[in-house]
């Protein structure tokens, strides 16, 4: 996907001028939803399906492949862990998740420290030179997730809001910005 010539050179001018603390309602009813899952320190197999329509619902069928207690044991461990990199595999260890669906389920349960890494962010992201790897933003690594949760939080200290602000703010300037559509149907 192509984006636009942009006037910017750097993040930190685009995030301050698209800078949006306005959450869709899907997205905080959700949220609210998951506190449960949050406080109890786990997911339910119908908590993992909800986050999984939520980001990319063609990978349903292999998320409802895990067994309930495989997404108990494994959503337990990787909240209960303080190694990012722990967290992280031990999600896409379940059948159907990804780095993006993973980052998806950490930023659903904690908005304040996580944002979504997707293809439109990563992209953007490159093209302003704040990243340099991984042009195409498909294929993530733990380096390539880690380094873009460095910058949201970053921005997000920079700017007293939460890292989803930060990377939906991003997530809306790449649609602004870019060439034709992401996807086929797409508008």
């Amino acid at each position: 996907m192509a984006l636009k010539t942009l006037s910017y050179r750097a993040a930190g001018p685009l995030i301050q001028k698209y800078l949006s603390l306005e959450e869709e309602t899907i997205t905080t009813d959700l949220i609210r939803q998951l506190r449960v899952a949050r406080r109890r320190g786990y997911l339910s197999a119908s908590e993992l399906e909800d986050v999984c329509r939520w980001k990319s619902a063609r990978a349903i069928r292999h998320i409802q492949s895990n067994t309930a207690k495989a997404i108990q044991v494994k959503t337990r461990t990787a909240l209960s862990t303080r190694s990012e990199r722990r967290r992280l595999e031990t999600l896409i260890s379940l059948k159907g998740v990804s780095i993006p669906m993973a980052s998806a389920i950490m930023m659903l349960l904690d908005p304040k420290r996580y944002g979504v890494i997707d293809i439109r962010v990563w992209e953007l992201l490159h093209k302003l030179g704040t990243v340099t790897k991984n042009a195409k933003g498909v294929g993530f690594s733990f380096s390539n997730w880690y380094q873009f949760l460095m910058i949201i939080r970053h921005f997000a200290k920079m700017h007293n809001c939460n890292a989803r602000d930060i990377e939906r703010t991003l997530f809306f300037a790449h649609k602004k910005f870019q060439k034709g559509a992401l996807y086929a149907g797409e508008v």
